[in-house]
């Protein structure tokens, strides 16, 4: 609870997660790709809207597996080009870290399980539920539908696509 306490009182610290409510319902092969693909361009959908003109970003993702560089670097490209930021003077860095070693990851791993336990239905654990009661005290939203992208402080996107995209 300290933890999540810290995230809402300090207001240098945000979250986005992007939820996909039925991985099974994925269509990898009709899309010509493989689920690994679809993850990094569901990275891709999560940051793209987070970036402002004049302000630089450091991105840091969790270590996914041993070949997650190539991926990594194609998608610092990639947002790099979407906002035409060919210096990379604004999105300067996507780099793989492990959680364990960075406090800001941790915490954001934190906040990703909390939403992930409630979207898949689950309720064995009542220290999780009692997590995820007080995010949605401190957060205001039931944690369940998107919230306005432009959502500052927890912003949730459940995504709708059409589970090929």
């Amino acid at each position: 609870m300290d933890v999540v306490n810290y995230f809402f009182d300090n207001s240098d610290l945000h979250f986005r997660v992007l939820v996909v409510p039925d991985k099974q319902m994925l269509r990898h092969g009709e899309f010509n790709q493989t689920h690994d693909t679809f993850y990094y361009k569901m990275y891709f959908d999560m940051l793209k809207t987070l970036f402002e003109p004049g302000y630089g970003y450091n991105i840091y993702v969790d270590i996914k597996d041993t070949r997650g560089q190539k991926k990594v670097e194609k998608l610092h490209e990639i947002l790099c080009n979407n906002h035409y930021d060919f210096n990379r003077e604004m999105i300067r860095r996507v780099q793989q870290v492990r959680s364990e070693e960075v406090e800001l990851v941790a915490v954001a791993d934190l906040l990703t399980g909390a939403v992930s336990y409630l979207h898949r239905g689950l309720e064995a654990s009542a220290a999780k539920l009692r997590l995820i009661e007080r995010i949605r005290s401190r957060s205001g939203y039931d944690l369940m539908r998107s919230t306005l992208y432009r959502e500052n402080k927890f912003n949730v996107f459940v995504w709708r696509g059409g589970y090929g995209k």
